[in-house]
């Protein structure tokens, strides 16, 4: 089973009495459609409905949680879960040492992690299980492989299913959850109470007014680097987010992009010519009428 250890994400773990009914409360996740062994996305917006924070969320038990998010970012996340504590029975703590780690492909050598695997339910055409440990990193696994893995590979697979992460594909504070496919990929709840931010997703989903999106890029050459900015002569129409030689990952305005596709002009990348796809589990689509492409 091909594998990767992510050094740069770590786990925050959320449990008490109150630990699921602070947690559905807040976040963007419905908890009532979470099953046990499976991690969905989510988001704790502002109250503008901006992505604060971006992590996968599992179940740890009884009212407990674990919420796999960016390491550089856990404190401030704890930080900030803690402010919206009040008198919640709540226990809120990062991880002192975690492993995370991701496999994917065949499920014949997941008996090599001796964690119980959790599905990553953001993929859905292909078998991506995280392995949660709390023992130190040394290098090596239980049975002295190699623990590393392969994340450039890891990095091929998320960039190919089309699955934005923050720090690698957008910037925490800058992008709409619809902008992040987090309403496509499970991590809204739009039949569950309210929830920080919660009246501005709802609003962009009933009234259909999400325009920037993940969209998958590839190109004859290698792409330029991450965060060079997506034009249409000359004009931006989106960024660069994560690359693996040919392929990445942008987030861009789709109205723009059909208007570029119906008039035959290049969409580029620096100097790179590039061709713009929606991921093949995605549900929304390049909008009929190209009016208004222009608004901001």
């Amino acid at each position: 089973m091909p594998h990767a250890l992510l050094k740069d994400r770590t786990l925050v773990s959320v449990s008490g009495p109150d630990g699921e009914h602070f947690l559905q409360n807040i976040l963007t996740t419905d908890l009532d459609a979470l099953a046990a062994g499976e991690a969905k996305p989510g988001a704790l917006l502002t109250p503008q409905g901006k992505v604060l924070f971006d992590f996968l969320i599992s179940r740890a038990g009884e009212n407990a949680f674990r919420l796999e998010c960016r390491a550089d970012v856990a404190d401030d996340f704890v930080r900030r879960l803690m402010l919206y504590k009040m008198r919640a029975k709540v226990e809120i703590a990062k991880a002192d040492q975690a492993l995370v780690i991701v496999a994917w492909g065949s499920d014949s050598t997941a008996s090599q992690f001796d964690s119980t695997p959790i599905a990553d339910a953001r993929f859905r055409d292909v078998a991506v299980k995280r392995f949660y440990d709390g023992r130190p990193y040394d290098g090596r696994t239980h049975d002295g492989a190699a623990e590393d893995g392969d994340p450039a590979a890891w990095q091929a697979l998320r960039i190919a299913h089309g699955i934005a992460e923050s720090g690698s594909d957008y910037q925490l504070g800058d992008a709409f959850p619809h902008d992040v496919l987090l309403d496509e990929a499970g991590g809204i709840g739009f039949r569950k109470g309210c929830y920080v931010g919660q009246e501005v997703v709802s609003r962009m989903q009933h009234r259909g007014t999400a325009r920037r999106r993940v969209l998958i890029v590839s190109a004859e050459r290698a792409l330029p680097a991450p965060g060079t900015e997506l034009t249409v002569d000359e004009r931006p129409i989106g960024t660069l987010g994560s690359t693996a030689g040919t392929t990445g990952l942008a987030i861009a305005r789709i109205d723009r992009v059909k208007a570029a596709l119906d008039a035959g002009q290049p969409v580029m990348a620096a100097d790179v010519a590039v061709s713009l796809a929606i991921p093949a589990w995605a549900k929304f689509g390049f909008p009929q009428e190209t009016v208004g492409a222009e608004e901001a």
